[in-house]
């Protein structure tokens, strides 16, 4: 005799930043996916309908089957933070408080009435529920996880009052130990860096990660004397007078730029010597940062294995360092740390601490509960294939069999190759579904794929993606990385000399390893290891390039462009496919080429929404 069914509960994050939705059953995750995908807004902040309707769709049901609904913040903490902020820099932050107050007035302040008007579906005795900023994210990284007890460390910009805290989690139940609060945030300092630097706060934070190698670590002393009083135990306080993120709309002021040499860098201007040092030096301190958390983290648990969250955790070097300095045995890292993994948190810490139940899918303790994070919209072929014609579009449709055949001879020809497959990806990487493919082997392919298909800075790096098993052959990593979620050096056998007087962008025309295109100027990369039974589909691919060429690797960025999400839809990948100079596709079972298509290769760059 069957039981009653598992309480489905929908988690939502909204308002502040990467809105999303999230479903799970019986703490099984069941959908995920950010309102940016469907509404084409990059960082869409706005409340998540479209995802919450996917979600909800993909499960069959509708909002009278949810047993709750869980935000993951407190909205009326939050608006005291703000409120007593504003009070205590008065009048000096005015402005700042009048751009947000009306939000907060209309729908922000009152969730509950927000959400019911939302899903008005939603049945009059289906709780709605809130979780702390940092619970939901503690939540995330730890529920998921492969580990049956282990410390948690969440690290970001700001929650309520909480920018980072250290927890425990065992079995279900995750309890958050101590905490640091604003103004005092590692997230703020990084991302007060990056608009200095000329990139947008809140996205570009990984820009500046990847302009760090060209630059010196010059500055290191003087924001660590300055800005930022760094304890052994990894807590800290910041110098908040150079700031301005308390008074306006910047996050720096007069006293910053005295500091560090003149003016920030306007966007889209000159890279000047001094911004790349200044990316070396921050990056330098943020990493000594969560070094130094993760070793108090390590003494206040006495546990061996380390789950992480919020937005600093997506610092993909740092997370590298701490990998191999060892303080903690195992490491495991929420693919999706930011805010829109807030949603998923939020579900299933109503699922552990308010419902009582158990967790999901322990019996293998070497695999995450993520599903390798392909938790969005599929596409059947037919699905496909009316999108496609709706566009004009040109294609054919090919057998499994020869559709990979073509697609591996596609890139051994050095074609850079549009993947549209399968789920799409929770987070902001894409891992094999909705990816730009090419050969890593070629000197040519990073600067052409950053300028003529992504239409971006020519110094950002790109991913290889790899063959598990044939990882420690070429990369300096003994540990999965299914998230392209850790920075490991490439092996030393595989390295070219680096050239001699060579220095900041010059750096880039230099080829130093067997895999150019994804080698970065410190002979570092960002790894994705793609095994059979996470990825069956993008490991065969995988294997027959290995077969044809002999190299088990492949360049993976995401399918889009500068300034836009990644694609969701047929639609979405078609339009994205021929504004580019990328020059085939496989969607489903359909192989497209740009040089058939009705619509002419662009002669400049589109006209792109800034980064």
């Amino acid at each position: 005799m069957g039981g009653a069914p598992e309480p489905y509960i929908l988690g939502i994050s909204a308002f502040y930043h990467d809105s999303a939705a999230a479903l799970t059953q019986g703490g099984r995750i069941v959908a995920a996916a950010q309102e940016e995908r469907f509404t084409r807004k990059k960082h869409d902040e706005s409340f998540p309908s479209h995802a919450v309707r996917w979600c909800l769709r993909r499960a069959g049901i509708g909002p009278e089957s949810l047993a709750a609904v869980v935000f993951y913040d407190k909205p009326l903490t939050k608006f005291a933070r703000l409120l007593e902020t504003f009070l205590s820099v008065a009048p000096g932050g005015w402005r700042p408080f009048v751009h947000f107050l009306p939000g907060w007035l209309s729908e922000k302040l009152d969730l509950r009435k927000t959400i019911r008007r939302r899903l008005p579906e939603l049945p009059a005795d289906c709780p709605i529920l809130f979780t702390q900023h940092h619970q939901a994210h503690a939540a995330s990284a730890f529920y998921p996880s492969p580990f049956e007890e282990a410390a948690v460390l969440t690290v970001d910009g700001v929650g309520e009052w909480a920018t980072t805290t250290i927890g425990i989690g065992k079995g279900n139940e995750l309890r958050l130990l101590k905490e640091i609060r604003f103004p005092h945030s590692l997230g703020l300092l990084y991302s007060a860096f990056t608009g200095y630097c000329g990139f947008r706060v809140n996205s570009g934070e990984y820009k500046l990660m990847g302009l760090a190698p060209y630059g010196r670590p010059r500055f290191v002393n003087r924001i660590l004397d300055e800005l930022i009083d760094l304890k052994t135990d990894g807590s800290f306080r910041l110098n908040l007078r150079p700031f301005n993120f308390l008074r306006g709309a910047t996050m720096t002021n007069a006293a910053f730029d005295r500091l560090f040499g003149g003016p920030p860098r306007k966007p889209e201007g000159p890279m000047e010597e001094r911004f790349m040092d200044l990316a070396r030096s921050i990056q330098v301190v943020c990493e000594e940062a969560v070094l130094r958390l993760a070793r108090h983290a390590r003494e206040v648990t006495g546990l061996s294995r380390l789950c992480l969250a919020g937005g600093v955790a997506l610092n993909c070097v740092a997370n590298g360092r701490l990998h191999r300095e060892r303080i903690f045995e195992r490491l495991w890292i929420q693919p999706a740390a930011g805010d829109a993994g807030g949603a998923l948190g939020a579900a299933l810490a109503a699922w552990h601490l308010r419902f009582g139940g158990g967790r999901a899918g322990m019996k293998d303790l070497n695999r995450d509960r993520m599903r390798g994070a392909l938790l969005g919209p599929a596409f059947r072929d037919e699905e496909i294939e009316a999108a496609l014609r709706s566009e004009g579009a040109r294609f054919r449709r090919l057998e499994k069999e020869a559709l990979m055949e073509e697609a591996v001879s596609l890139l051994a020809e050095g074609k850079a190759l549009g993947w549209f497959q399968g789920p799409m990806e929770f987070g902001p990487r894409a891992l094999g579904n909705r990816s730009i493919l090419a050969d890593p082997r070629r000197p040519e392919m990073q600067a052409r794929l950053n300028l003529k298909v992504k239409f971006r800075e020519s110094f950002r790096p790109f991913a290889p993606a790899i063959l598990r098993e044939d990882l420690e052959e070429h990369f300096d990593l003994d540990v999965d990385s299914p998230y392209m979620l850790l920075v490991a050096p490439i092996r030393k056998s595989r390295r070219l000399p680096a050239p001699e007087r060579a220095c900041g962008l010059e750096l880039l025309r230099a080829v130093r390893s067997h895999l150019p295109a994804v080698t970065h100027v410190d002979y570092s990369a960002r790894i994705q290891t793609v095994r059979r039974e996470d990825n069956p589909l993008f490991y065969e691919l995988l294997r027959r390039w290995k077969a044809r060429t002999g190299c088990p690797v492949l360049v993976n960025t995401s399918f889009n462009v500068r300034g836009e999400p990644i694609v969701c839809s047929p639609t979405d990948a078609y339009r994205c496919f021929v504004r580019t100079h990328m020059d085939a596709m496989a969607i489903g079972s359909y192989l497209l080429l740009r040089a058939e298509q009705p619509v002419p290769f662009p002669t400049a760059p589109p006209d792109l929404p800034p980064d």
